[in-house]
């Protein structure tokens, strides 16, 4: 790196503040959270949390440099909630991948505000819950047998699918969730003005009409889990060249 250029700055490489401040990293990213997931990442400001944690917003500062770096923290935060199988079992490596990608989606539709800053951030985060979930999927393709350097690239293949997928859905859900309609109410009141429209486009018509009676919850499922599993027979075929 040439000497005139300084490293990109990160939250996870800033020195904490003392144990003395009147809040901690942890009390901040906490009711972060809380305002996301009631309000969306819109309602997210630092005076807004300042006034939720009874403090004012310089107090924030001191812990974040700006909300971008909040954004660092919360994100991270929620990838704590994944369960991370790292175990070394080479026949069992497609069935862990298979339960990561299934929380990772969980996660996503759990807090559909992450999604678009996972898009903004990108499939790099350095914050320690990130990357033990992508270690712990480095030592499954390890174990299947990946060579070292595609384990980084299946990876990143199954996470961009999962990751982009579940971006998708969250925002089609979060316009459900301002309608004040179930999803299932939403699907159905769509369906007079889809039928009129696909009228001249009968493949789309067959295929919507062979799926109707399933509920549509159901329906992402198992659009879902086939994806999945196209990507991970692409990836299995690889261990045989």
């Amino acid at each position: 790196m040439p000497a005139d250029r300084k490293p990109t700055a990160s939250v996870w490489t800033r020195p904490r503040p003392r144990q003395r401040e009147q809040l901690t990293r942890e009390q901040i990213v906490a009711a972060a959270i809380e305002l996301l997931d009631a309000e969306g990442i819109e309602a997210l400001s630092m005076r807004r949390l300042g006034t939720r944690l009874g403090a004012a917003a310089t107090s924030l500062y001191r812990h974040v440099a700006n909300k971008d770096e909040l954004i660092e923290l919360v994100v991270d935060h929620v990838y704590g909630e994944l369960e991370v199988f790292d175990g070394a079992d080479g026949t069992g490596w497609r069935a862990a991948v298979t339960r990561t990608a299934a929380d990772l989606r969980a996660m996503t539709l759990r807090h559909p505000w992450i999604a678009p800053e996972l898009g903004q951030v990108g499939l790099v985060h350095i914050g320690p819950n990130a990357l033990r979930m992508s270690s712990g999927l480095l030592a499954q393709f390890e174990a299947a047998g990946f060579p070292a350097d595609e384990r980084d690239q299946a990876t990143g293949t199954l996470t961009a699918y999962v990751i982009g997928i579940a971006t998708a859905e969250a925002a089609y859900l979060s316009l459900i969730a301002r309608s004040g309609r179930t999803e299932q109410e939403w699907v159905a009141g769509l369906r007079p003005a889809f039928d009129a429209a696909s009228r001249e486009h009968p493949r789309l018509r067959e295929g919507s009409s062979a799926r109707q009676d399933v509920h549509p919850r159901q329906i992402r499922d198992d659009d879902f889990r086939y994806g999945l599993d196209r990507v991970l027979d692409g990836l299995t075929a690889r261990l045989g060249t």
